[in-house]
């Protein structure tokens, strides 16, 4: 089987691709799809001539969205169309855990896999653990002003580690059928942003703190870090979602697919 991974060299692709080549799946079946120059297939959502090239013999398909999207239903389907035709069998879809399948924008993708696709799933994992780590907003903050910012208040999020998706992915990927199609993702424990600070603290040495901002200030800050408007405003209403409760929660589905419990984001990184 020919798997497709698409943004196969962010966080959780680079991963799907060393944990389907670990799993006994050889290099040849796994082809890395994106803009970066030496990878498999050339991939790009601003140019749909590359989406058929990409899809040719290829069986499963994991899928992230055009980031930094908050609407991408239109281009994906255009996708799918392609997918379909290709013959295509199955589709992992990343998702949120902000985002019920069927909801506005994102949600609707998974509404509509169905009708392009006979086997498919959706990965709604929670905030990732990596976002504390390498350039995101999070990490240059904290290296850089030993603050971590946000609008989360008291709120809590089980955060989770990129390699625990791409694990939940390769299985959903190879298995004989997808366990599952709506799998929420998590990591062992929620966390406050204070106890981020104050594990990120205990690791470094350093006196790092969370600052508490309005939604209208977060949206201000992720526009000055180079995102649209609506896309800022969107991540910025995630963090108010967070302060209300929506991520208070721990699934067991990463141990139910994968057989081993989800790191911590202590775990992760100290790793």
């Amino acid at each position: 089987m020919t798997v497709l991974v698409t943004g196969a060299t962010g966080h959780v692709g680079s991963r799907i691709v060393r944990r389907l080549n670990e799993n006994g799946i050889p290099r040849e079946e796994v082809r890395r799809a994106g803009r970066s120059p030496g990878l498999d297939v050339r991939f790009d959502w601003a140019d749909p001539t590359t989406f058929g090239p990409a899809l040719q013999g290829v069986h499963a398909l994991y899928l992230l969205p055009p980031p930094g999207t908050a609407d991408p239903e239109a281009v994906v389907v255009s996708f799918l169309k392609e997918a379909r035709r290709a013959g295509v069998r199955r589709v992992a879809l990343l998702s949120a855990s902000a985002v019920p399948i069927g909801s506005p924008g994102l949600g609707m993708l998974g509404t509509r896999l169905p009708e392009y696709v006979p086997e498919w799933a959706v990965l709604r994992p929670t905030w990732f653990a990596s976002n504390f780590t390498g350039d995101h907003p999070h990490a240059r903050s904290i290296r850089e002003n030993d603050e971590i910012v946000s609008a989360t208040g008291r709120g809590r999020v089980p955060f989770i580690d990129p390699g625990d998706i791409a694990a939940v992915a390769a299985r959903v990927l190879t298995a004989d059928a997808p366990p599952a199609n709506d799998l929420v993702l998590t990591g062992p424990e929620a966390l406050s942003f204070d106890d981020v600070a104050a594990i990120v603290s205990g690791l470094t040495g350093r006196v790092v703190r969370h600052r508490p901002v309005s939604t209208a200030e977060l949206s201000a800050i992720h526009q000055r870090h180079g995102l649209p408007e609506s896309y800022a405003d969107l991540l910025a209403a995630m963090d108010l979602q967070i302060a209300a409760g929506s991520e208070d929660h721990v699934t067991a589905t990463v141990e139910d697919i994968t057989g081993i419990p989800p790191r911590s984001l202590k775990q992760f990184l100290t790793a």
